[in-house]
C-alpha cells in the first residue's frame, strides 16, 4: 500500500498522525508532510486506513 498526501487540501488538523503516529509525521505548523506514494509496511495498513478515514479534508489517498 502507498499513503500520498495532497498539501493544496491538507489543513493541518492533524487528526490522521493524532490516529497513526507510525504512518503519518506532520511538519512544525501541524501539515502532513508524507509527501506522494510513501510506502505502507503491511502491518501499519490498518493505521493508515485509520488516519487517511480521520482526515477532514480528505487530502490522504491510499493505494495498492
Amino acid at each position: 500500500m502507498k499513503a500520498s498526501v495532497d498539501s493544496a487540501k491538507c489543513t493541518g488538523h492533524a487528526r490522521c498522525n493524532a490516529v497513526a503516529p507510525q504512518v503519518f509525521t506532520v511538519n512544525d505548523d501541524g501539515y502532513c508532510s508524507i509527501g506522494t506514494d510513501k510506502a505502507v509496511p503491511p502491518e501499519l495498513e490498518a493505521a493508515a486506513r485509520a488516519g487517511a478515514a480521520n482526515c477532514p479534508e480528505r487530502a490522504i489517498t491510499l493505494s495498492s
